[in-house]
C-alpha cells in the first residue's frame, strides 16, 4: 500500500511519483488549493490537491483529521517562501494525483500531539495518545532496548526461559494479586511479585545462565515511578560472585549507552556501602551527582543544653546532622519556610539553621535564630567539621534517625535540583552491604531487607544476637538517585534457609505451608548461584528524561491503579462469582 513513510520522503526523489499513507494531521484550504498535513510514526509530509483534479479536490474537501489516507503523487519542491525548517520534509511536497479514504474518524476529543493535554484523558483515548510522536518514540525506544537486551545475553550463552504467572502467594514485600481457582475451591492463585523462586529452581536444575523479560505485579500505592504491573530483566546465574554479576551489568549498560544513547565514553560505576550511603545522604538510593552531604554532628554537642539538640545527643536511635549549602547565605527567610514545611510531611518538627556571612566574626558573620542557644566554642566546631566557608549556609536536624534520614535526603534533592548543583552526566552507584534484616517500625519485628532468599555474608553471624548487624551479600544498582536493579547471592544451603525463616517469626507449619517446595529442592545438589532484576520500565523514563513510567508503557493504570481504556477493574456477573465460590461483602 506504500513505498516510503511520511518522513523517508525527501529531494532524493524529486520527479517521482510515490505512495504512501497516514493519518491526516491537519487540513488546510488556501486559496482553492487544499494542504494536507499526512502523520505517520516517522513524520509529517506535506501533500498538495489542486483544484484542476475535481474527482481528487473533492474527496479532499471531504477530509477531516485523524482520518486514514492513501494517496499517490509526484515529489516537488516547494516555494521558497512555503519552506519549513521545523520538519525534516519542510523542502518538498508530493502534489496528489490519486486519493484514497481508507477511513474515518470521529472529531478528535484532543490534537494528537498536543502536549498540555488532560492526562486523564489520554489515557481514556490512548489509541489517540500512542499517534503521539512522544509516546512512538518512546515505544519504539522500549523495543529496541529490550532487543539489544536479549541479544546481549544470547550472545553471552544464557538461556530465555518464562516462569508461571499462575504461581503461590509467597512473602515479598508486598500485597500479591489473588486469583480464585475455580477448580480448587476456596484457594487461590498470586500472580508473581518477581520469578524468584522459579528462577533459583532453574538453577537446581542445571540451567546456570538464566534470563527472561518478566510481567511482575504488586498491589502496593503507586507513585510517578510505579505500576501494579510492570516488566522486569530478570537474571540468575550457577558459580558466580557478587562481582561477576556487577561486571556483567556495568557491560550491559556500556552497550545500552553507546548503541542507544550514542555515549561513547567509559560510565564510571561507583561503589557504596549501605552504611556510608544512610550516614551520608539518608538514604540507599543517593544521587552522587548532588554535591550535598550529611555531616554527624553528635559528638561535638555533647555538652550543649539546647533543648532541641540535647533531646538526641545520649539517645543511640536518634541523628543530629548538618547539612551545609554552598553559596546558602542568599536563601530568602520564604524559601527557609518552604523548605521548613516541605519536610514535615516525613515527621520532622523543624529545621535550624545559621547563616555563615562571614565564618571569622563569630560575633557579627554568623546569623541564625538559634545563634543565642549555642556557645562559640561550638559554632567554631560546626563551622570546621562542616568545613564552612563565608556566604554558606547549614541547615540542622535532630529527631530519630529515621525521622532525619527520610526529611534530610529530601531535602538534599530537592534542594540540589532548586540550585541547580546537579553535575550534568549520567551517575551510576553500587551500593553494597546491606543489612541482612531490617526493624519494622510498626510491628517491631524484623523482616528481610531485600528478600528470605539472600544470603548472609557469614554463616556464623546467624548466631549473633544482634541480628541487625548481621550483612548481607546483597546489591543495588543506582541511576541518578533512581533505584534501577537489586539482587543479592541466594542462599543454597537447606539449614541457612530454614534458619533465615525462623529469624523472620515463622513457626515450621508456615515455613512448610509457604516454603516446602523451595526447601525440598534445596535438597537436591543447589548450587552456589545469584542474580539480579532491573525495572525495564523505569530504565526507560531515565534514558529519556520522562517524567512517569506511564509513558514509556503502551497501556498503564492510573495512580489510582485503574485503567481509563477498558475501565479495568469492573465488577463481574453473579454467575461467575458463583462458579468461584465467593461471596462479596457490601462495605459500607
Amino acid at each position: 500500500m506504500k513505498d516510503y513513510f511520511c518522513a523517508e520522503i525527501s529531494e532524493s526523489q524529486l520527479n517521482k511519483t510515490i505512495t504512501t499513507c497516514g493519518w491526516v494531521a491537519t487540513r488546510r484550504d488556501h486559496g482553492g488549493v487544499i494542504f494536507i498535513d499526512l502523520r505517520d510514526h516517522t513524520g509529517i509530509l506535506q501533500i498538495v490537491c489542486n483544484p484542476d483534479n475535481k474527482k481528487i479536490f473533492s474527496i479532499a474537501e471531504r477530509i477531516r483529521s485523524e482520518y486514514v489516507i492513501q494517496i499517490t503523487g509526484k515529489v516537488t519542491s516547494r516555494k521558497k517562501g512555503a519552506v519549513n525548517k521545523d520538519l525534516s520534509t519542510g523542502t518538498i511536497e508530493v502534489v496528489v494525483d490519486k486519493l484514497e479514504i481508507l477511513n474515518h474518524s470521529k472529531n478528535p476529543p484532543f490534537k494528537v500531539n498536543d502536549d498540555e493535554t488532560n492526562e486523564d484523558q489520554r489515557l481514556q483515548y490512548r489509541y489517540m495518545d500512542l499517534r503521539n510522536f512522544n509516546m512512538q518514540k518512546n515505544l519504539r525506544f522500549r523495543s529496541n532496548l529490550i532487543k539489544l537486551i536479549r541479544n546481549f545475553f544470547y550472545d553471552r550463552g544464557f538461556i530465555d526461559i518464562e516462569t508461571p504467572i499462575l504461581t503461590k502467594t509467597t512473602p515479598e514485600g508486598a500485597r500479591d494479586y489473588l486469583v480464585p481457582s475455580r477448580i480448587h475451591t476456596e484457594k487461590f492463585f498470586a500472580l508473581p511479585q518477581s520469578p524468584q523462586l522459579f528462577k533459583q529452581i532453574l538453577m537446581i536444575g542445571g540451567f546456570d545462565k538464566y534470563f527472561q523479560i518478566a510481567k511482575c505485579f504488586r498491589d502496593e500505592d503507586l507513585r510517578a515511578d510505579r505500576q501494579p504491573e510492570f516488566t522486569q530483566l530478570d537474571v540468575e546465574m550457577s558459580f558466580i560472585e557478587q562481582q561477576n554479576i556487577m561486571r556483567l551489568c556495568e557491560e550491559l549498560f556500556s552497550i545500552i549507552f553507546k548503541d542507544l544513547l550514542n555515549i561513547k565514553t567509559k560510565l564510571e560505576f561507583d561503589i557504596l556501602e549501605y552504611n556510608d550511603a544512610m550516614n551520608e545522604y539518608g538514604c540507599d538510593k543517593p544521587d552522587l551527582r548532588n554535591p550535598l552531604k550529611l555531616i554527624d554532628i553528635k559528638k561535638i554537642l555533647k555538652n550543649i543544653e539546647f533543648k532541641v539538640f540535647s533531646d538526641h545527643v545520649n539517645n543511640k536511635n536518634s541523628r543530629i546532622t548538618a547539612l551545609k549549602i554552598p553559596g546558602g547565605c542568599t536563601l530568602t527567610r520564604k524559601s527557609i519556610d518552604d523548605y521548613t514545611d516541605s519536610i514535615k510531611k516525613f515527621g520532622a518538627k523543624g529545621l535550624a539553621y545559621i547563616k555563615c556571612e562571614n565564618i571569622n566574626d563569630i560575633e557579627k558573620g554568623i546569623i541564625s535564630p538559634i545563634k543565642k542557644y549555642i556557645s562559640k566554642d561550638i559554632l567554631q566546631d560546626i563551622i570546621k567539621i562542616t568545613d564552612a566557608q563565608s556566604s554558606d549556609l547549614i541547615f540542622f536536624s535532630a529527631d530519630k534517625a529515621c525521622i532525619v534520614n527520610e526529611s534530610m535526603s529530601y531535602l538534599i534533592q530537592r534542594i540540589g535540583s532548586d540550585l541547580r548543583l546537579l553535575k550534568d552526566e549520567w551517575s551510576f552507584t553500587w551500593i553494597v552491604n546491606y543489612p541482612l534484616f531490617k526493624l519494622d517500625a510498626q510491628t517491631k519485628k524484623y523482616t528481610s531487607m531485600h528478600h528470605p532468599f539472600t544470603s548472609p555474608q557469614n554463616i556464623e553471624d546467624l548466631d549473633s544476637e544482634q541480628i541487625s548487624e548481621i550483612k548481607s551479600k546483597a546489591y543495588d544498582l543506582v541511576l541518578n538517585g533512581n533505584e534501577i536493579g537489586g539482587g543479592s547471592i541466594r542462599i543454597h544451603n537447606k539449614d541457612v534457609q530454614n534458619k533465615i525463616f525462623k529469624l523472620l517469626g515463622l513457626n515450621d507449619k508456615e515455613i512448610q505451608n509457604k516454603f516446602d517446595f523451595l526447601l525440598n529442592a534445596l535438597d537436591y545438589g543447589c548450587p552456589p548461584h545469584g542474580g539480579i532484576a532491573f525495572g525495564i520500565d523505569r530504565i526507560v523514563m531515565l534514558l529519556l528524561g520522562l517524567p512517569s513510567i506511564r509513558d514509556t508503557m503502551a497501556f498503564p493504570k492510573t495512580q489510582s491503579s485503574s485503567c481509563l481504556l477498558t475501565q479495568a477493574p469492573s465488577h463481574v456477573d453473579k454467575e461467575q462469582l458463583t462458579e468461584l465460590s465467593i461471596k462479596t461483602l457490601n462495605k459500607k
